[in-house]
């Protein structure tokens, strides 16, 4: 008979394999885990909001989704723009003067799901669109709040408040986040919500194991049931599809995240039982919790998708809310109008994002992602002195979505670390980090015919993060490494992040459009191919 220490330390992990500071230690920085996250989310979050209204103008993509955003909540969906403004390519500038008469009669067909838009036009509507501190004050709080919520993730996968702590310091300093989180796109709620998911899904495991060493660790393992108890109602991975169908509510890229984290949750599952020497731990594993895994991840997330869509179901003016009844039929005449022009709707909008092919020259190929290869230009103008503060010959006043190259491109190393250690060690930390990264990641080489760009990787920052302090955590050992080994562990943590906040430093007037010297801006541009 297995001994009920045992399957807890198979189930939850031995102490002193974790990263956790020696008794000696404990009670001095314990309150790390908590005060540590905490401080970041608001050094990252004073960094955000300062003068995050600045430029006074529509930036890149912000055209689309501000705008949207404020037609949500005047009409619950969106609308096209006034058609004599649009032939005049006057609707930005109606719009940024506090005229909120930019609109037509007509909804508007838009190939994204409402969610995101929802979030703008909630920053927006306290402050009015004169205000353009409210066009991107959700995705500054977005922002913010993910600091804190990555902070606490990493302590709890990493069994760590220093590692929890770093978490959060990188974040804070992540350019390309940084950038996202003071711009009004819908790509950081992608983030936001995914990373939400898999902070729930990371709390279920534990309960989940908890609720299993209790019911199984005691007793032979002839006593228990060949396929192993019930493990509960499981609240958190309810919490979790309905956080993965906000992600999807907001891009489609986001179902991307629900489909590997389901996979991820039955893998820690089969995992727990076997671990805990449950007979029939993978039979058990798919009858027991995979259809109930997947009615409360991919039942909830498509309800919460579809309850996105409310504004655009309980009225008549959206793109295609009509359509049942312009088309009917009697073999679906069952089912209700709306859920049939909805349907409609998403068939159009598939087959317009196939046919984003036209040509733009920030488009990239997935594969330079990673290491930064071709950043995506926001905002640009070249001020002549005397204007804007200029007092040179020449000036510049970007935004440019360029990564913390020291978090992208010891991320991208990190992976070939991951890889081993999941493969050959069996960490499960290292898959779960690897998933998530690669949820955000991977699905994009399927759409290599489309138009895409570098701006979308923001989904899968976080993971990247995590892929750093993970091999950070490597460097420093477990609770029962050398002094010796622990000190330099140490040294090269703080060496990181200093080095992180310190190129983060650097590149920051291109980050927030300070007007600088052209010869400055052209310092921060390292390759031919971020220009």
């Amino acid at each position: 008979m297995n001994s009920a220490r045992q399957v807890r330390v198979r189930l939850l992990g031995d102490p002193a394999d974790d990263h956790r500071p020696t008794r000696r230690t404990a009670g001095r920085i314990a309150w790390l885990g908590w005060a540590g996250p905490l401080f970041f989310m608001l050094v990252g979050g004073f960094m955000r909001f300062w003068h995050v209204g600045a430029p006074h103008q529509l930036i890149f993509d912000e055209t689309y989704y501000v705008k949207q955003g404020w037609s949500m909540v005047l009409y619950w969906f969106e609308m096209k723009n006034d058609q004599v403004l649009q032939d005049a390519k006057q609707v930005d500038q109606h719009f940024t003067a506090n005229d909120p008469m930019i609109y037509g009669t007509e909804g508007d067909f838009v190939v994204h799901p409402p969610v995101g838009k929802w979030l703008i036009g909630w920053g927006e509507a306290p402050f009015g669109i004169l205000n353009s501190f409210g066009w991107r004050f959700a995705v500054a709080l977005a922002g913010t709040i993910s600091i804190f919520m990555l902070g606490r993730i990493a302590r709890r996968l990493f069994r760590s408040d220093l590692l929890g702590t770093a978490a959060a310091a990188l974040l804070a300093f992540e350019g390309h986040h940084f950038v996202h989180s003071r711009t009004g796109l819908l790509d950081i709620f992608v983030m936001f919500f995914g990373l939400a998911g898999f902070g729930a899904l990371l709390i279920d495991r534990d309960r989940a194991r908890e609720v299993l060493a209790r019911r199984v660790g005691d007793r032979p393992r002839a006593a228990v049931a060949w396929l192993g108890p019930w493990l509960g109602w499981r609240p958190w991975r309810w919490v979790a599809g309905v956080m993965l169908g906000l992600s999807a509510g907001t891009k489609w890229s986001g179902l991307y995240f629900l489909v590997f984290f389901g996979l991820l949750t039955v893998l820690w599952d089969l995992g727990a039982r076997r671990a805990a020497g449950v007979r029939g731990w993978a039979v058990g594993g798919v009858v027991k919790d995979g259809p109930y895994a997947f009615v409360q991840l991919v039942g909830t997330a498509l309800v919460t998708y579809v309850a996105s869509w409310t504004g655009w179901i309980l009225t008549q003016g959206g793109s295609f809310r009509t359509w049942a009844r312009n088309n009917p039929e009697t073999t679906h005449a069952w089912l209700p109008d709306w859920w049939r022009s909805l349907w409609a709707y998403h068939q159009q909008m598939y087959a317009s994002t196939q046919a984003i092919t036209s040509s733009h020259p920030y488009q990239t190929n997935p594969w330079s992602w990673l290491i930064q290869g071709r950043p995506t230009s926001f905002f640009y103008e070249g001020p002549k002195k005397g204007a804007d503060g200029c007092l040179v010959d020449q000036c510049s006043r970007a935004i440019t979505s360029i990564g913390t190259l020291s978090i992208w491109w010891g991320g991208t190393l990190a992976i070939f670390v991951l890889l081993f250690m999941w493969a050959l060690r069996r960490d499960w930390r290292a898959g779960a980090i690897l998933c998530g990264l690669f949820a955000g990641y991977l699905p994009w080489f399927l759409l290599g015919n489309r138009t895409i760009y570098s701006f979308y990787e923001v989904a899968l920052v976080p993971w990247v993060v995590l892929a750093c302090v993970y091999v950070l955590g490597l460097i420093i050992g477990g609770r029962d490494a050398s002094p010796t080994r622990r000190r330099v562990g140490y040294a090269v943590l703080g060496a990181f992040v200093l080095l992180s906040m310190g190129l983060f430093a650097f590149f920051h007037p291109v980050y927030v459009a300070d007007v600088i010297p052209l010869q400055e801006w052209q310092r921060r541009m390292w390759f031919p191919s971020w220009v």
